[in-house]
């Protein structure tokens, strides 16, 4: 008789600690997980850390959670750690026991293999009582994102333009004068600044001189970078390499330029995974700032295309600017760009090819004409 008390006992104290751990279990927990650093190049490793906490005097005997990551974003060898790969995502799983009033930080290393935008947006968090014979899932919502960069090149790689890509050009057709580019001096003349008069060769000559201003243009860079890898494409890419090296070169040409004082822009008939069947373009601009945006843009960039080129060509022949270079990164040149790119010189605007040829040809540049 005394058997059927006890397993009557433990029989409710089953009961009981499951009706417990599954009111109450998930009460108090909180979950974190963050990168390490907000962007990177591929090949770095970042960490990824997770926290949970249990904020509640009821311990926690197990929780698991699982997400999928892509699969670009590998884990180095862990413990207390599963990993399912796919060929696209694979399933990350933790598991945690925790003490009541209780955190716990794991920090996770991953090698970012590609460029892209990787965002870990959901997780599954699953608890249960002692014996696993209750439990209950709740999905949570994350904001976890890592940037990879585009590789930029090692600068003896890169063939460019001598013709405007020096920065700041002297140019004496212009009629308006640049404070900061002293040629020499001459004699003061009626309306002359006071402020422009150099006392040195005043004293020297015996005659009032000022300082002799030369003109400037500020050369300002576009770098148009084509998806489509032939004449002729839908939006299917089927050389998702080639767009890569493409955006390679043109991330290592703009910090040249930028690395030169020149303001340097971004366009691209791909799209953004912010904005999609949208085509891109970033207004020129110089220094660190401009740089680290064009990346940005860039590692957001999806592999497929928006619009055909020869209408984001068209798009910049209609914003009507000139005394622009712009550098076309493209697999092929179709004779519906040529006439785009005419249009864009006769307004006055230089235009040079960097060709991206097959994976196994490397990249040809081919210099076009400027205006």
């Amino acid at each position: 008789m005394e058997i059927y008390w006890l397993l009557l006992v433990a029989a409710g104290v089953i009961w009981l600690q499951g009706a417990l751990f599954g009111r109450f279990g998930k009460r108090g927990l909180t979950y974190e997980r963050f990168f390490s650093v907000k962007a990177c190049f591929p090949g770095d490793e970042v960490e990824m850390v997770e926290r949970i906490a249990n904020r509640k005097l009821l311990p926690v005997p197990w929780v698991r959670l699982e997400s999928l990551i892509h699969a670009n974003l590998r884990f180095q060898g862990q413990s207390g750690l599963t990993i399912s790969e796919g060929e696209m995502f694979q399933n990350h799983r933790s598991l945690f026991s925790l003490m009541p009033y209780t955190q716990i930080v794991r920090r996770h290393k991953i090698a970012a293999l590609r460029r892209g935008c990787y965002r870990l947006n959901t997780a599954t968090l699953t608890t249960g009582d002692m014996l696993g014979l209750n439990r209950a899932s709740v999905t949570m919502t994350l904001d976890a994102q890592l940037l990879v960069y585009p590789q930029l090149l090692d600068p003896q790689e890169l063939q460019l333009p001598s013709h405007s890509w020096q920065g700041d050009a002297t140019v004496r057709r212009w009629i308006v004068d640049d404070p900061f580019m002293i040629s020499g001096v001459r004699e003061y003349r009626y309306g002359d600044p006071l402020g422009g008069i150099n006392w040195k060769a005043t004293a020297r000559t015996g005659r009032l001189q000022v300082h002799q201003r030369d003109f400037t243009a500020e050369h300002r860079l576009i770098i148009c970078v084509n998806v489509e890898d032939h004449e002729g494409m839908w939006s299917q890419v089927n050389d998702e390499e080639r767009f890569e090296r493409g955006l390679s070169y043109a991330a290592s040409f703009a910090q040249m330029a930028i690395g030169r004082g020149m303001e340097t822009g971004f366009a691209t008939n791909a799209y953004t995974i912010d904005d999609p069947k949208e085509p891109v373009r970033v207004e020129p601009g110089s220094g660190g700032p401009q740089m680290e945006a064009l990346l940005q843009t860039m590692a957001r960039l999806v592999v497929a295309r928006s619009i055909p080129f020869d209408t984001l060509l068209e798009q910049e022949v209609e914003r009507a600017v000139s005394n622009v270079d712009y550098l076309l990164v493209s697999a092929y040149v179709s004779e519906k760009m040529e006439a785009q790119i005419h249009r864009l010189r006769r307004n006055g605007n230089a235009v040079d090819f960097f060709m991206l040829e097959g994976k196994d040809n490397g990249a040809a540049r081919r210099e076009g004409e400027s205006a």
